[in-house]
């Protein structure tokens, strides 16, 4: 394949830049090095951040391809950059949570760390203006933002992910706390996208249970970039 050309920009995003291409199917998504937490109120750097999280996003979308999961994923083009298809995002965020942590903690007064018997599936209306509230199947399907074919599609495909990416996680040593997954619209169809990384993922060291992930930006726990590094390592091993 040929390579495509980058064009014009489309959208900016707190971690990712949209470009068009010269195919009007394929998108350019470009990772940066910016790093926010708490709505954006927190900022910073994350040096190198853009390369690992394209990296491993490649590593693992190639993974869940050929386990069947259908993502917007095209080919790795460059260090910060990769092909992906265009797609309507569908204004929800998915979480499943295997381990307590982070808003399900605060939520519902839970010590962190506690392992779930079986996994939580959440959603999050995607609004920055009101904090990307918590919201269930019903207030998905009265504000019209999906189907019921399409958020059944959503619910089972998140579910087949958690697993997929549980027993790759493991392979590395590593606890999949939790993690944040976007679905769009291609053609008719609900796939994958966004990216899969220490941005969206809670990872755990299995033995030490240090955290590898964007919460040692959130909590100033140092190491940041190390722990993005030792993710990479891991997942390309």
């Amino acid at each position: 394949m040929q390579g495509p050309t980058k064009k014009e920009k489309i959208y900016e995003g707190k971690a990712k830049i949209l470009y068009t291409t010269d195919n009007p199917d394929y998108l350019i998504q470009y990772f940066k090095d910016d790093a926010t937490a708490f709505d954006a109120t927190k900022r910073g750097t994350i040096l190198q951040k853009g390369v690992c999280n394209n990296r491993i996003s490649t590593k693992i979308f190639g993974l869940l391809e050929s386990k069947g999961v259908p993502t917007h994923f095209v080919e790795l083009l460059n260090d910060r950059e990769m092909l992906v298809k265009k797609v309507q995002i569908v204004p929800v965020e998915v979480t499943i949570r295997n381990i307590v942590a982070g808003g399900m903690s605060k939520l519902l007064g839970l010590e962190e760390g506690i392992a779930l018997e079986s996994p939580v599936l959440e959603y999050h209306y995607k609004e920055d203006k009101l904090h990307d509230p918590l919201i269930n199947d019903y207030h998905i399907l009265a504000l019209k933002i999906a189907s019921k074919e399409e958020l059944d599609v959503i619910s089972k495909t998140s579910f087949m992910i958690n697993e997929i990416l549980k027993d790759f996680f493991t392979q590395k040593n590593l606890d999949l706390v939790d993690f944040k997954l976007e679905f769009g619209r291609c053609k008719g169809k609900i796939i994958l996208a966004d990216e899969i990384s220490p941005d969206t993922c809670r990872l755990w060291d299995k033995d030490t249970r240090q955290k590898l992930d964007k919460d040692r930006f959130r909590r100033d726990l140092g190491g940041v970039e190390d722990a993005y590094q030792e993710v990479l390592k891991r997942v390309l091993s």
